[in-house]
């Protein structure tokens, strides 16, 4: 069988969908769009079919000629319309690996070149800039220009005991740069010895993954292990799930990895970050790389309950079932207004639970929300969590 792409456990898992339709009744995509063709069952289906008419005696004795060009184009299109939000692997009942699978399936239609032709875009941008945006990479610790009181080093130092790695969202998008300076003040303020890499942290690599862009993966890997290990620190800690999860199931395991909600809840409870009372109403959105990817559900909503005054309320769908904002996968990049109508939805749940403020511990999912937030004039506010510790800060 030549199917280099997926590994002997994922063939195997392929015949296993029993057809249940339960990935097909909470996908994100599916819900937004009303197309089924672009549920986990369809792929799968899709899938078999492709990998039978590669397998020579299956080909011989069924005449299985496999999708035409066309379909099998139009197949990679569904197939990239999809946030990886992983909620499909949380329902399914026989146990799918099914996250993977997509990585592995986004993989073999790059290299059957049967994809969206953003994802060109996508590889170019990488290869020239080092980040997903084709920005300056020099430029990556630009925002600490708009901190109040930036050090003149510009949390740029040769040695330090902590790494914060920023990610490409947070370092070049104004409407999430916001997260980058509220963490470094936390930190300041909680007397942590952390520095930036600056031009010398390169994107994590996980957009690759999702663009099926594997191959390019291991040289950002080795790099940023480098820049890491240059600077003498023991641990790197990150406000972006999709770095942290990328770095907890990719790299090499040379440091401490922290999600800010890990690190920061460990300050608050050494009594490092002195918190006032706040009185606000939230909820809490759990990203899908944080939330279903790395299991770190209770650390966030602990740190949000820690801040005097601060209610928490939960959303109807929330902790594993907790429904994507539509910032995932690359979707943006491939469909905007499949990824808009999803966020949409995620604001209507938070409306239903009367919450003053959504909170969500992602740089994408702010993002995200706060477009549509913004364009339709919603009357709630979305804050990274890392946002509302500084606005509690003491002194």
């Amino acid at each position: 069988m030549s199917n280099p792409n997926f590994t002997v456990r994922q063939l195997i898992e392929m015949s296993a969908c029993t057809n249940c339709q339960a990935c097909a009744d909470i996908c994100p995509a599916v819900s937004a769009s009303r197309k089924g063709e672009l549920s986990a069952i369809y792929r799968l289906k899709g899938l078999n079919e492709i990998l039978k008419s590669r397998t020579g005696l299956i080909r011989k004795l069924f005449r299985q000629k496999g999708p035409s060009p066309d379909e099998h184009k139009q197949f990679g299109n569904t197939v990239f319309r999809c946030t990886l939000c992983g909620n499909c692997q949380e329902v399914c009942p026989v146990g799918i690996h099914l996250k993977a699978l997509w990585l592995s399936l986004r993989h073999d239609l790059v290299h059957s070149r049967h994809y969206p032709k953003k994802i060109d875009m996508i590889r170019d941008n990488l290869d020239e800039s080092q980040n997903v945006f084709a920005e300056d990479n020099e430029e990556r610790s630009d925002w600490v220009e708009d901190m109040r009181d930036a050090p003149d080093h510009g949390f740029i130092k040769d040695k330090a005991d902590v790494v914060y790695f920023t990610g490409c969202v947070a370092a070049y998008y104004p409407l999430a740069q916001k997260i980058p300076i509220a963490l470094a003040e936390i930190l300041e303020v909680g007397g942590v010895d952390f520095t930036l890499l600056g031009e010398e942290e390169w994107c994590c690599g996980f957009p690759m993954l999702g663009a099926g862009l594997k191959d390019m993966v291991q040289e950002f890997i080795d790099h940023n292990v480098a820049a890491v290990r240059a600077k003498g620190a023991k641990k790197v800690v990150f406000a972006c799930p999709s770095c942290y999860q990328m770095w907890r199931e990719y790299y090499p395991r040379k440091f401490e990895i922290f999600h800010g909600t890990q690190y920061l809840l460990n300050q608050v409870r050494k009594g490092r970050i002195p918190l006032q009372e706040l009185d606000l109403t939230v909820t809490y959105h759990d990203p899908c790389d944080l939330g279903r990817g790395a299991r770190v559900f209770d650390q966030p909503r602990e740190l949000i309950r820690s801040i005097p005054g601060v209610k928490l309320v939960e959303l109807t769908e929330n902790r594993e079932a907790c429904r994507c904002c539509g910032g995932g996968g690359n979707l943006e990049m491939i469909d905007a207004e499949l990824s808009k109508e999803i966020a949409r939805q995620k604001i209507e749940d938070v409306i239903q639970t009367g919450a003053q403020a959504v909170v969500t511990a992602c740089q994408q999912c702010v993002r995200t929300m706060t477009t549509h937030v913004k364009r339709n004039k919603v009357p709630v506010e979305v804050l990274d969590i890392t946002q509302l510790v500084q606005r509690a800060l003491r002194g």
